[in-house]
């Protein structure tokens, strides 16, 4: 914790926190879930040592979830042989062994899930299972339109950029296109909106002035309180000027799986096609992670959904009523673009372009501001990367210390060892969920504070928990 910012962080005893509402309502549904998804896995299941085992993995979560909600003392996790296990208990040691209602956040939250784990890594049988997995798939299979509709565009795009941009445009019209494709792009990655289809408004660069006047960008983009999409692009685009013939890498470290993935996945391929990057680096993490986080069984997952789509959508999902009926076949133009994602994103992986690599540090106890010190290979290995996209809420949390800074601190400062000096490049793309929130003009807080305020009440940064606004940060650590 010595790494970490001195600025104090938000605890589950602030009341006027989401930290306290996360502990108090939150956490106890989400071990629910994972109870009785795990109590479904071992009904389904024939051998007896394997229920017996389940049964050992279920104490432990109906044991954490009564610690939980009475209150008890953090307890330190059981060596299940990963090196992480010192981290977390040299922390709480440090913290002095509090109670579930007066801890950071950050740290009980990121426990929480670590414990979980030790469960499932200690039994015989369950060792790989992941409690959201079905989750997970069923929030893809779900977003049905959206998959769809950015399917036919990504297959149109990718053929257009392979065959070059017409003639007919200027060079300054080509940036401009490419420019605002990029924007629109990540925008959709930034909400992971799989039920808003008016944020696809325009993926080509024939459509490039629809794209300038839709109405649904605009009113979308109104929630962004700071976008520094631009600056991120023009970034890119110097780089690709510089050096047109080398390898010029681009990082996402990874949110969320199912829908969200997929358009992760849009976005690299898109970075490819355009020439914004020569290769794609995917961080996901390595245990099950806050619920929805990308495991790289996730990755497969979704290769191997997209490679027989007919039957992924013919099967109803588990959130499908009785009454709904059987869900209506894929179109043979429809399976052959799903069957063109598959095609494309499975060569890239092939060939090296689009790479998986998952580290420990990503699920440890603490902060972004320990990974020079904690994981210094890491930390040296995305300085070689052009650009590091930080996906979600947790992420920009941990870059961030989950720090109780005022809302105007620059976002440079609030990173700390990522910012200034670094030498890495940062972009954090989050939907606020989470009272830490940086960089914001003087006097936003406090407006946003009485516009979303219930009753009255601006003791609390409500605004700030339900997903409505969004921030877009980037700190060129190279400079």
């Amino acid at each position: 914790m010595e790494y970490d910012t001195q600025t104090p962080p938000y605890t589950t005893s602030d009341r006027t926190s989401f930290a306290y509402i996360s502990a108090r309502d939150r956490w106890p549904i989400i071990l629910t879930g994972a109870i009785d998804d795990l109590h479904r896995a071992i009904a389904a299941c024939k051998s007896n040592e394997k229920v017996a085992d389940g049964k050992t993995v279920l104490n432990g979560l109906t044991k954490l979830k009564y610690e939980l909600q009475h209150n008890r003392p953090l307890t330190p996790l059981v060596d299940d042989g990963r090196p992480d296990v010192a981290d977390y208990n040299r922390d709480l040691a440090a913290l002095g062994s509090p109670a579930w209602f007066n801890v950071p956040w950050l740290y009980a939250e990121c426990y929480l899930y670590r414990r979980m784990s030790t469960f499932f890594s200690l039994s015989t049988h369950w060792k790989s299972y992941d409690v959201f997995a079905r989750q997970k798939l069923s929030t893809f299979v779900s977003s049905r339109p959206a998959v769809l509709e950015l399917a036919a565009k990504y297959k149109q795009l990718v053929n257009q950029l392979n065959c070059g941009v017409p003639d007919s445009k200027t060079s300054e019209e080509k940036n401009d296109a490419e420019k605002l494709l990029f924007i629109e792009i990540c925008e959709i990655c930034l909400w992971g909106n799989a039920t808003d289809l008016s944020l696809l408004t325009a993926l080509t660069y024939d459509d490039i002035q629809k794209l300038q006047g839709a109405d649904a960008r605009k009113t979308q983009e109104k929630n962004i309180l700071v976008n520094d999409l631009p600056a991120a692009y023009t970034t890119l685009k110097a780089a690709q000027k510089a050096g047109p013939t080398g390898q010029r890498r681009v990082d996402i470290v990874l949110d969320n799986a199912g829908f969200e993935l997929f358009v992760d996945l849009i976005l690299a391929g898109y970075l490819l096609a355009a020439g914004l990057a020569t290769h794609i680096v995917l961080h996901p993490k390595s245990i099950p992670w806050f619920v929805s986080d990308v495991l790289p069984a996730d990755f497969a997952s979704l290769l191997n959904a997209l490679a027989n789509p007919q039957a992924l959508y013919a099967t109803p999902s588990d959130s499908a009523s009785d009454t709904d009926g059987a869900p209506a076949p894929l179109s043979v133009q429809e399976a052959s673009e799903l069957s063109f994602l598959f095609e494309h994103w499975s060569s890239l992986h092939r060939e090296g372009q689009l790479t998986i690599r998952p580290n420990l540090f990503w699920t440890g106890p603490g902060s972004y501001w320990r990974l020079p010190p904690s994981a210094p290979d890491l930390y040296e290995d995305l300085k070689e990367s052009e650009l590091v996209i930080f996906k979600g809420d947790l992420n920009y949390r941990k870059l961030a210390g989950d720090a109780m800074w005022p809302t105007t601190v620059p976002f440079s400062i609030a990173i700390g060892p990522m910012g200034p000096g670094s030498g890495i490049r940062t972009i954090a793309l989050r939907t606020c969920k989470a009272d830490t929130v940086v960089g914001l003009p003087a006097g936003l807080d406090e407006r946003l504070r009485s516009i979303d305020s219930s009753g009255g009440d601006t003791a609390s940064r409500k605004w700030a928990w339900s997903g409505k606004w969004a921030v877009v940060q980037f700190y060129d650590g190279k400079a």
